[in-house]
């Protein structure tokens, strides 16, 4: 947690700032270790302070075990001024201008008199993963790849799309993931077209092509996965797609190395697609990073500009195709910069599966 907190201070400094408020949790859990569901962090050049309420007083002494705690009540507001009157030459103090309310920010201005709030973001101190962040992304990936398995056998035709999602969900909580990584997606046959299509109550039919993204969540670390099969035999459209996106995805694992640039990454499995003359039916990017959120920085697109990857960065790598009325394919896995090529941490198969009726 101190080499946290060392990089944090520097950044402050080197944006002149005396202190910052933390109020997002990915944020408040990476540079504290505290995940209760109320709290901000002060970060000063020489305090560490975590304000939270008479709910979260034990387990903030128990986790942030680094920093003074600070029962603040419902607002914040006037402990953090008399906090940095005690400090002493405490006047710029950032604030997250990604996260913070309006509504909160016209509260903390009104309150901490001879403070200037500045706006500031700190997200990307979170891009590249520690040995520990490391391990619990794999462990997330590896209850996922588990899940994928187990929930081959119960799709049948019939069953729901929300019946195959409660499924997952269930297998990857037994396996210990501690809740979904998001929403889990189920599209099948036609549905498979929307990229984001949660699982429905549509019954999944033979011949169905069926796209399932998941993912699990280990010690607040995320994985994510999408596999794409098909309910009875292939037919040659589906294959010619399916191969297409896989020959894409494997490109894009290809290029990934610590140096490339994001949007160079995204070039190399999208000019695949765009050459078999599917490029408009990819309208998404290529992958984003991972961590304590579902989507962090930075992400592989035509618009990623000159962002450069780095070692142990975790990134997804997710082309699919999407054609409206017929269906879609995507196919992703978590993947971990290296300084050669990309290491990929999900195992399940991308051999396309073909389920017996």
């Amino acid at each position: 947690m101190s080499e946290r907190i060392t990089r944090l201070r520097n950044y402050l400094q080197q944006q002149n700032l005396d202190g910052v408020m933390i109020s997002k949790p990915e944020n408040r859990r990476y540079f504290s270790n505290f995940t209760g569901s109320a709290g901000m962090l002060l970060v000063t050049g020489t305090t560490l302070h975590l304000l939270t309420d008479f709910r979260y007083m034990e387990q903030a002494e128990e986790q942030a075990t680094e920093y003074q705690i600070v029962n603040a009540g419902a607002k914040y507001s006037g402990s953090l001024l008399a906090l940095c009157q005690q400090i002493g030459g405490i006047i710029h103090v950032g604030f997250e201008s990604d996260y913070m309310t309006y509504d909160d920010h016209c509260s903390f201005e009104r309150a901490m008199t001879n403070i200037v709030l500045e706006p500031t973001r700190i997200d990307h101190l979170r891009m590249i993963k520690d040995s520990i962040e490391i391990y619990a992304i794999r462990e997330a990936v590896r209850i996922a790849d588990e899940a994928f398995t187990r929930v081959l056998p119960f799709i049948k035709p019939g069953v729901r799309e929300a019946d195959i999602a409660c499924e997952l969900e269930y297998i990857m909580r037994k396996q210990g993931s501690e809740r979904p990584a998001f929403d889990t997606i189920v599209a099948s046959g036609k549905r498979g077209a929307l990229p984001h299509g949660r699982a429905s109550d549509k019954r999944i039919a033979q011949g169905d092509m069926i796209t399932m993204d998941f993912g699990a969540v280990y010690d607040d670390y995320h994985s994510d996965i999408t596999r794409t099969i098909v309910l009875g035999p292939v037919n040659p459209k589906q294959r010619e797609i399916y191969e297409l996106v896989l020959t894409a995805q494997l490109a894009g694992i290809r290029a990934v190395a610590a140096g490339r640039m994001c949007r160079e990454v995204d070039a190399a499995a999208r000019k695949i697609i765009e050459d078999a003359g599917y490029g408009k039916y990819f309208g998404h990017g290529l992958g984003h990073s991972l961590g304590l959120a579902i989507h962090e920085e930075p992400r592989f697109s035509p618009s990623a500009g000159d962002i450069l990857l780095e070692k142990n960065m975790v990134m997804t790598v997710e082309p699919g195709v999407y054609l409206p009325e017929w269906g879609g394919v995507r196919i992703e896995d978590t993947v971990l910069v290296s300084d050669q090529q990309g290491v990929v941490l999900t195992s399940s198969t991308k051999k396309l599966i073909e389920l017996d009726c």
